[in-house]
């Protein structure tokens, strides 16, 4: 009976694996993103299909923040709120903009570094 109990995982142990946060799920979601948005633009002649996979997708991630930024009970500070919201609306364009008339798309991927790095920055003390 004691070899079973010394096998038996002790529920209590520190696990291996980090605590998940809304903040670490926000900054792994946007490094997703703009890893295939770098990847996806790197070529002088980008695959077209990738390109607009790695857009809708980087278009869908900041459209989930806006909605989640225009909520009432967000509890970020308002003009933090509106400059997210406004940022969301200059990724949609310059998406459309890429799509349809070539436009550059590094300005995305430096959009998205910079919030990452701020969603990196704000859980250190």
């Amino acid at each position: 009976m004691q070899n079973a109990l010394a096998q038996t995982p002790n529920g209590y142990e520190h696990s291996s694996s980090p605590v998940r946060t809304p903040r670490t799920t926000e900054f792994e979601a946007f490094s997703l993103v703009t890893r295939e948005l770098t990847s996806a633009l790197e070529n002088s002649s980008p695959d077209i299909s990738r390109l607009a996979k790695a857009l809708h997708q980087n278009r869908r991630l900041w459209g989930l923040l806006a909605a989640s930024v225009a909520e009432d009970q967000n509890g970020l500070p308002v003009d933090l709120r509106a400059r997210i919201f406004s940022l969301a609306e200059f990724v949609r364009v310059q998406t459309s903009a890429v799509l349809t008339n070539g436009a550059d798309g590094k300005v995305l991927i430096e959009i998205n570094q910079s919030i990452m790095q701020g969603l990196d920055g704000m859980g250190q003390t």
